[in-house]
């Protein structure tokens, strides 16, 4: 018998720029490795402006010229998410102060940490929204999702290793 997916939840503030992106690398990264069944993977947003709507047309841009293709809809993280999936990735503070505090209604199954510290090159906290900025801004949030999602990656195949 398989072993059942691992969950993965990448959240950020409306879900149309850096959660679709990670959920995009995640997935790009798992297919080059054939490792897509032993992952479900999603993306939401903390706020519910931008529901039902596709990537931000600049960040699919940016992820296309990598390769990366982005086929979310945006989401507003649920209650049940907390329950659904085994590891939430936050994109900012303010994202895991807010899916902390949702997570204080119920008894999480997820564990909830800021995906960059499962970068190997950069050091940065947060990853910046490049909403508002121009087209650098969505490269460098790539290079840094690219660098977190290799990370986790590593460290999600070495916990399902283990016994």
């Amino acid at each position: 018998m398989s072993e059942a997916p691992t969950r993965v939840l990448f959240v950020c503030l409306g879900n149309i720029c850096r959660s679709p992106a990670a959920e995009g690398v995640f997935l790009h990264q798992l297919a080059e490795a054939g490792l897509e069944s032993s992952f479900d993977v999603d993306s939401a947003g903390t706020g519910s402006w931008h529901v039902g709507q596709a990537a931000d047309p600049r960040m699919r841009a940016a992820a296309e010229r990598r390769g990366v293709q982005l086929p979310s809809r945006a989401r507003q993280l649920s209650l049940a998410d907390l329950q659904e999936f085994d590891h939430i990735l936050t994109m900012d503070a303010e994202n895991l102060a807010a899916v902390q505090a949702l997570s204080r209604r119920t008894r999480p199954r997820a564990a909830i940490t800021p995906l960059l510290q499962y970068c190997r090159h950069f050091r940065h906290d947060e990853v910046p929204d490049p909403y508002y900025g121009g087209e650098a801004g969505f490269d460098h949030v790539l290079d840094l999702l690219e660098d977190a999602c290799e990370g986790l990656l590593a460290q999600l195949m070495a916990e399902r290793r283990q016994p």
